[in-house]
């Protein structure tokens, strides 16, 4: 007879094939702020979700992209990279919309001084303005 209390193992009963569990945006997260805890690590978080650790690090660059929230209805994501390209270009535009602006209430200042000014070429002004 052997003894029972030695030989204490846990064994998984699998009753057919699992489907992959789909775990909401906010069920991700807490994973993730789990790995950032003291003392813990990504594999033995991973363990303890029954998660692959590779999977656990896909899900923590998502959330620094900012590409791991929840989809509203109707809304549409965006991941932190094309955002913050898109107002880089945003600014770069205003930038230039600022400068053409600029030239052009130059340009009216000095068809104005010339308009008042050099007569020879007021009336070619005249015309085209």
């Amino acid at each position: 007879m052997f003894n029972t209390s030695q030989n204490n193992k846990m064994v998984e009963v699998l009753s057919g094939p699992e489907r992959r569990r789909r775990r909401t945006p906010q069920e991700k997260i807490a994973i993730i702020q789990q790995t950032m805890e003291p003392g813990m690590t990504v594999s033995h978080v991973a363990r303890l979700h029954g998660i692959n650790a590779n999977q656990i690090f896909k899900w923590r660059r998502q959330y620094e992209d900012g590409s791991l929230t929840a989809v509203t209805s109707g809304g549409e994501v965006v991941p932190a990279s094309e955002l913050a390209a898109a107002n880089k270009q945003i600014r770069e535009l205003q930038r230039l919309l600022g400068k053409k602006t600029m030239e052009a209430e130059i340009l009216k200042e000095a068809v104005e001084f010339g308009r008042t000014k050099n007569v020879w070429f007021a009336p070619v002004l005249q015309v085209h303005l």
